[in-house]
């Protein structure tokens, strides 16, 4: 297996003794992290996508253990968010060797799951439940965007009710999101520059439809996609970036209850959940990672 052979040969190389368990079902990233805490693991690493970083380090909040990311899924939003390199020998090397350091950052919890990255519902959720995990598996984050391609057929458009911190706010638009980082998977690419991975705050944007052509060519820009792919007018994404910050609506706040009309589909890091309504709340200084040092 290429991955276990790249491990055994960094790991040998620092000297590390190190131990693997393979996730099979829901739940087992969450249980096996909780077990190495209890085990007394200096350490504990996490390769896949962001759901299931989201889901490992879920097992470590409330304890003092840091995760290192090993990038290795369809998406791998938030190495990029903390500067962690793209590839499995880059990211070994960083938290093997010297130049890292324990970052404290925050975690969002909707009922009784948590998340690292954002909640996502109407048209994102919709983006991702249409991208099966066959596509994913063969197309990676391309997959998203085609999904979203094949949802803006039939796109939905709900009334948003949002309480923030008791405060109530009504909103239309094509999709609602709870963040809690907001890169989008390409460095100097996010929702807004006020989204930041350890205030202690989460940030609620709705896109409204007139916004929706520069949130699908900021999709393009993070599949790599060519500046002639025709979903957007602008082939700057800093620019594209701006139109969007300039229409979004946004706040901040520490907890979040959604009510929607009709009711949509949730995604959470990836993975589909509960349709609306839901709660959500912040978890300030929820877990360490490792990332690279300043």
């Amino acid at each position: 297996m290429p991955i276990l052979y790249t491990l055994n040969q960094i790991f040998r190389k620092f000297d590390y003794d190190w131990e693997v368990s393979i996730t099979k079902q829901p739940n087992d990233g969450y249980r096996l992290a909780k077990e190495a805490v209890a085990a007394g693991f200096d350490i504990v690493a996490a390769y896949g996508g962001d759901g299931t970083v989201a889901e490992v380090a879920s097992g470590l909040i409330g304890s003092d253990v840091p995760m290192a990311i090993l990038p290795g899924g369809t998406a791998n939003v938030m190495s990029v968010e903390l500067g962690i390199p793209n590839d499995l020998n880059g990211a070994c090397e960083l938290f093997c060797g010297n130049e890292n350091q324990a970052r404290w950052v925050d975690m969002g919890q909707i009922g009784d799951r948590f998340f690292l990255l954002r909640v996502g519902i109407g048209f994102e959720a919709a983006m991702v439940k249409e991208a099966d995990r066959e596509a994913k598996a063969g197309m990676g984050v391309l997959a998203y965007l085609l999904s979203a391609l094949s949802s803006l057929r039939n796109p939905p458009h709900a009334t948003y009710r949002i309480t923030m911190d008791g405060k109530v706010v009504e909103s239309e638009g094509m999709t609602c999101l709870v963040a809690n980082s907001g890169s989008l998977g390409r460095t100097g690419l996010s929702l807004m520059p006020d989204v930041k991975v350890d205030d202690g705050l989460l940030d609620v944007i709705v896109v409204r439809q007139a916004d929706l052509r520069s949130f699908l060519a900021i999709t393009a820009n993070v599949a790599g996609l060519t500046d002639s792919t025709p979903v957007a007018s602008d082939d700057d994404p800093e620019i594209v970036v701006e139109q969007t910050e300039k229409n979004l609506q946004h706040w901040q706040a520490r907890e979040i209850e959604i009510e929607t009309d009709p009711i949509q589909s949730v995604q959470s890091d990836g993975e589909m959940i509960e349709d609306t309504p839901i709660h959500c709340r912040v978890l300030p200084k929820a877990i360490q990672i490792l990332v690279p040092t300043l």
